[in-house]
């Protein structure tokens, strides 16, 4: 098998799919490879308005969003693997046929599993105006951190993200880490200089509060003010909440703390300094479902 450009078609009983043969691409000097290296990058990303999604669990999750892949690369393997799978997709999408040497140069991924989709930047969900569950984030530099916090957010029903600086949401180890769930979970990335961007996210907290959320900042109790922190389960979860956790290093800033109504603790061992802000994330993230659920029990 050269090389396939697929075809979908809905008839009278059901979908049916037109092979037909393309060339296959072998060669890593192909602009094919310079143009998705090109995406791997923010100003890429930007310049073409695409997003490039490398591995087949990435190209699953952004099959169940209401968009189309612009493109698929994949190998002649992997097509022979899953061409049962995309009949899902209900109309003609463009399909380059590439070696495995290819696609390793292409990709970021260092084993690249066969395949990788172009998608529409545009195709990004979109916050709502009114929103009962954020999860704030103030400078995270960790892109493992970051995605697994996409992931449990998702989970845990939150509505939107509000992210100032950090590591860029939309990088390829943020993707992988987040498991697809950032094509699912709106954000906004406030950017600029450090100082503008927590000026951004200040104002947002500041709105929240005018607008009936409780504002709730997850503390280190030992290094905190005398301000009263809870345990995080002593919170009312069902409130409308925004639910900020700060830098790895250094915490909250100095001028988001102000803007906390309320501040949490994780309580643990004296033995650990500090918990690795994903991990922390979990109980309270899942805190919020678990006191609803609780709520529409009784």
């Amino acid at each position: 098998m050269k090389g396939l450009r697929f075809e979908i078609k809905e008839n009278s009983e059901a979908l049916t799919i037109s092979l037909i043969h393309l060339p296959l691409i072998s060669s890593r000097r192909n602009p094919l490879v310079r143009r998705l290296r090109a995406l791997s990058s923010r100003e890429g990303r930007e310049q073409y308005s695409l997003l490039l999604l490398e591995g087949t669990h990435l190209l699953e999750e952004a099959l169940k969003t209401s968009y189309f892949p612009r493109e698929i690369i994949a190998t002649s393997s992997w097509l022979k693997d899953h061409l049962h799978g995309l009949q899902s997709i209900q109309k003609e999408i463009p399909l380059q046929v590439v070696t495995r040497t290819v696609l390793e140069a292409a990709l970021t991924t260092k084993n690249p599993d066969g395949v990788a989709a172009v998608f529409p930047l545009e195709a990004l969900p979109k916050t709502n105006k009114k929103v009962d569950f954020v999860l704030a984030l103030d400078r995270l530099q960790d892109p493992g951190n970051l995605g697994t916090l996409f992931r449990t957010a998702l989970a845990a029903e939150v509505e939107v993200v509000w992210l100032a600086l950090g590591a860029d949401p939309l990088c390829q180890k943020v993707l992988r880490a987040s498991a697809g769930a950032l094509l699912h979970l709106p954000f906004e990335r406030f950017g600029g200089s450090e100082i503008k961007a927590i000026e951004s996210l200040v104002e947002k907290l500041k709105l929240a509060i005018i607008r009936g959320h409780q504002v709730v900042g997850a503390l280190v109790a030992e290094t905190s003010s005398s301000d009263p922190i809870l345990p995080y389960w002593e919170l009312d979860w069902t409130k409308p909440t925004v639910l900020v956790l700060g830098n790895e290093g250094s915490g909250l800033h100095p001028l988001i703390k102000p803007c906390c109504t309320h501040a949490i603790t994780l309580p643990h061992s004296s033995l650990v300094q500090s918990l690795n802000v994903a991990s922390a994330a979990v109980p309270l993230l899942l805190e919020r479902r678990r006191a609803k659920m609780t709520n529409e029990i009784h």
